[in-house]
């Protein structure tokens, strides 16, 4: 599954409490724009309630962001976070580091009748496979995307390092609630021979 279908998968369901750090088409000079983002306190607490952490230590952004043809805008980097959770196997706190790496292009939102689809502004903008982003109201919310980007990099299934799970033992057969019926058709089986 690509990132872009987690993405979408995430945004179907209910998001974080958001991070919001907006940046304005206009405001992104031809030469490109480089933003360093480290959430204060306060908005870590909200992200680690909302995505169910023990708690968020740090979580920081870099990004460069780069006009594209046809005001699209191009936005790389990468999203670092140290996140604290409780292990599915010994419920003790684990502490987890997170590194994703974001590659997205925006394009203005929604089409006018008779613009250009999808598939030809994939083919103008030289990209394969994904999608670009919608950028709305031509704005891109750098703090949106370290959010989702960091809800795509949490185990969601912490572990220990040292802790295995071992499942339970195995009943004998004759404590299992068939025993009889096992026994009666194995005893036909002898009779039979």
């Amino acid at each position: 599954m690509s990132k872009a279908s987690k993405r979408k998968g995430e945004s179907e369901r209910a998001l974080p409490a958001r991070w919001s750090v907006p940046v304005k088409l206009a405001d992104v000079p031809e030469t490109g724009l480089h933003r360093e983002l480290d959430a204060d306190v306060a908005t870590r607490a909200a992200i680690a309630q909302s995505a169910g952490l023990a708690a968020l230590p740090r979580l920081q952004a870099s990004f460069d962001l780069t006009r594209r043809a046809g005001n699209g805008l191009h936005v790389v980097g990468r999203v670092l976070a140290t996140v604290s959770q409780v292990c599915v196997v010994t419920l003790d706190p684990v502490e987890n580091q997170i590194e994703e790496a974001v590659d997205l292009v925006f394009i203005p939102g929604g089409s006018a009748a008779g613009g250009p689809t999808v598939s030809s502004r994939n083919e103008e903008l030289g990209l394969d496979e994904e999608a670009p982003e919608p950028l709305i109201n031509e704005t891109v919310d750098l703090g949106g995307i370290a959010t989702e980007f960091l809800m795509l990099g949490i185990d969601p299934y912490p572990r220990k390092p040292e802790a295995l799970f071992e499942a339970p033992a195995r009943e004998e057969e004759r404590g299992h609630p068939f025993a009889a019926l096992a026994a009666l058709q194995h005893g036909r089986g002898n009779r039979d021979e």
